[in-house]
């Protein structure tokens, strides 16, 4: 069975260095160090696995001050390994305005990026806050697509004050304007949105161009009614996600296969769903 994961960061120096002050933070949360990988190993860890990765840039560089992992960069590692690394996720920081949408402009049309990835607890936006509408406007003017994360996060986590971030910038209640501002442009919510699961999963249910991916959570910790609801009513939504290298794909792969889903409903989650939504055929 064809498997794409729609969340992969580049696991390299390059990405953890990004992370600036977070990368502590975030040990302590997943129970151990990040630990640099090389371009290769990492593709080598896709490659036993059996993905096709999607790569995430990340770019938080306003509001931490950390160089970024940029867009050039995971294009970079997407033309050396086009066997296992289908497509990426561009990386963007609305707050720097025009600079933003020129990035945005040139990773579509001269980088071939099929979206952009928003982090908005890091970021420090909500993705409904109208200044930053003319980012967006210009992604679903060029065909592009988004994933924004929903629900808590790892980074910053335990540190006095969260080291300025609010939890409340990624609800998923800022998707539902969205999407209802921009029926065109589609959006994949990343990870499973704890503490309003049911709140995203109605978001996901109400907004025809709204999808879900589970990345960055253990399979087997999924709430009991999104277990449900993912073989039933949300069976067309769901796509699969890992946030590379924050669990192992062993672990990943196996739990999703203990929830006891049947092999179509398997079959949309892992490659059908993003290849119908996405064009990842």
């Amino acid at each position: 069975m064809r498997i794409i994961d729609l969340h992969c960061y580049p696991g390299t120096q390059t990405w953890i260095d990004a992370q600036g002050p977070y990368v502590e933070a975030l040990a302590t949360y997943w129970k151990r160090n990040w630990v640099a990988k090389s371009e290769d190993d990492v593709v080598a860890e896709f490659t036993e696995a059996g993905v096709d990765a999607c790569l995430v840039a990340l770019d938080l560089e306003t509001t931490v001050a950390t160089p970024p992992c940029t867009n050039e960069y995971v294009h970079g590692m997407w033309q050396r390994h086009p066997d296992r690394i289908i497509q990426c996720w561009g990386a963007v920081e609305p707050a720097k305005g025009e600079v933003a949408i020129r990035q945005v402009k040139k990773a579509v049309t001269e980088l071939g990026f099929m979206g952009f990835h928003f982090h908005p607890i890091m970021q420090h936006f909500a993705v409904n806050d109208r200044r930053y509408y003319p980012l967006f406007e210009e992604i679903a003017h060029l065909g592009a697509a988004v994933m924004i994360d929903v629900g808590t996060t790892g980074m910053g986590a335990g540190m006095a004050g969260g080291m300025g971030a609010r939890i409340r910038h990624a609800h998923p209640g800022a998707i539902d304007d969205l999407a209802a501002d921009f029926p065109n442009l589609k959006i994949v919510m990343a990870h499973p949105g704890w503490p309003w699961v049911d709140e995203t999963t109605a978001v996901a249910l109400h907004k025809g161009n709204v999808y879900w991916e589970m990345s960055g959570w253990a399979p087997k910790y999924f709430p009991g009614n999104l277990k449900v609801d993912i073989r039933g009513r949300l069976q067309d939504k769901i796509m699969f996600g890992s946030d590379y290298p924050s669990l192992p794909y062993e672990r990943i792969l196996r739990e999703w296969r203990e929830l006891g889903y049947s092999e179509p409903i398997l079959e949309k989650i892992f490659h059908q769903n993003a290849e119908r939504v996405l064009g990842l055929a």
